[in-house]
């Protein structure tokens, strides 16, 4: 199998309402879609994306980039082909478009890959499960008031979910316990919360806000304060008795050996496009797994379930439902867990009428 051509599409998937954290104004994803077409007739598909496609053209660009490292070459050896765009990114750095262009070639050849064997992609992987916890996380934004949270919530109960995230980060803890609490009596103490606080506080606010959210019983606080103070997010690990999970921000293995180094999580979250592709993500598994650490996949739900279905230490993935109008299967959701797909390659395929629909 030898790789003939690389092919791309722009498009934009508009939210049903505006949404807001404590960082971001958001209306729509902006998705690149990326297609390797083959000489057997087997297409190996990925994306990455931008809030409210801004700069999605530059995504594309970089992408477009590295053609000459994949045309004429097998998928199978997908390690050398990171391994040579790696090479080339050099001069540009080893975090943002690079790694994220990176992540979307990896992805695609690794698709092409299980379509190859015709097995998932957990299976070549080495699969250690067939379903994985996720928490409903499309939901129960900052912008939206309590009566909106509560009605939400009791709707993921509805779909299935027995986990699900609150965003908080106002300046007065108490309006985030109120909040989180209104989320806690609607669904009881038997289903878990979760809180991300979008890196919007200082130390000393998030161990304040981590206090509170304690009595709760609240499972993690994501992302307490700014990816770039390591120190102070240890130090908001040490005063608290909850997890703090972190990770997403990070690029590649380096940044997550950071985070490591700085003692500064509990729960690691890598996000497959800041990561670099499902290559090194599965290095990050391993990576956090010898340090006892467990991992849960951050966005990107459809294609991280192969991570999923293969890391040992994989605790849950995040289900974000911004892309499912993109793919023609559905995410399916039993007791609180997703079920990793056994078809081949990632599992999900592009909906070429919705890619037509939402292209730009």
């Amino acid at each position: 199998m030898k790789i003939t051509a690389l092919q791309t599409r722009l498009t934009n998937v508009p939210f049903a309402e505006p949404i807001r954290t404590a960082i971001h104004d958001m209306r729509s994803v902006g998705c690149l879609l990326v297609y390797l077409e083959t000489d057997v007739g087997l297409v190996g598909q990925s994306y990455i994306f931008t809030l409210n496609a801004v700069r999605l053209k530059a995504f594309d660009e970089m992408v477009r980039g590295f053609e000459h490292r994949l045309v004429g070459q097998d998928p199978h050896f997908v390690t050398a082909i990171n391994s040579s765009i790696w090479a080339d990114i050099n001069p540009t750095g080893y975090a943002g478009v690079t790694i994220s262009a990176l992540s979307a070639l990896d992805t695609a050849c690794w698709d092409l890959v299980g379509k190859g064997m015709d097995r998932p992609l957990h299976y070549v992987f080495g699969a250690c499960r067939d379903r994985i916890r996720t928490y409903a996380s499309g939901g129960l934004w900052l912008s939206q008031s309590i009566d909106e949270l509560v009605r939400e919530a009791v709707g993921f109960l509805d779909q299935g979910f027995l986990a699900m995230k609150v965003r908080v980060g106002n300046s007065d803890p108490r309006t985030d316990f109120e909040r989180v609490k209104a989320v806690r009596e609607a669904v009881g103490q038997s289903v878990e919360i979760l809180t991300d606080a979008n890196q919007a506080l200082r130390p000393k606010q998030a161990i304040r806000l981590g206090r509170m959210l304690e009595e709760l019983d609240v499972g993690w606080l994501e992302e307490p304060v700014s990816v770039h103070d390591l120190a102070g997010q240890a130090e908001v690990r040490n005063a608290l008795s909850m997890d703090i999970a972190s990770g997403e921000t990070e690029w590649t293995r380096f940044g997550i050996r950071n985070t490591i180094d700085a003692r500064a999580a509990d729960v690691l979250m890598p996000d497959l496009q800041r990561i670099g592709g499902l290559t090194e993500m599965r290095r990050v598994g391993a990576l956090a797994e010898a340090y006892s650490l467990p991992i849960s996949t951050h966005i990107f739900t459809e294609h991280s379930l192969c991570i999923a279905g293969s890391a040992a230490n994989c605790i849950s993935v995040e289900h974000m439902p911004w892309y499912a109008p993109l793919f023609q299967e559905q995410m399916e959701i039993v007791d609180g867990d997703i079920l990793i797909p056994t078809r081949p390659g990632t599992g999900f395929t592009f909906d070429e009428s919705a890619v037509e629909k939402f292209a730009l």
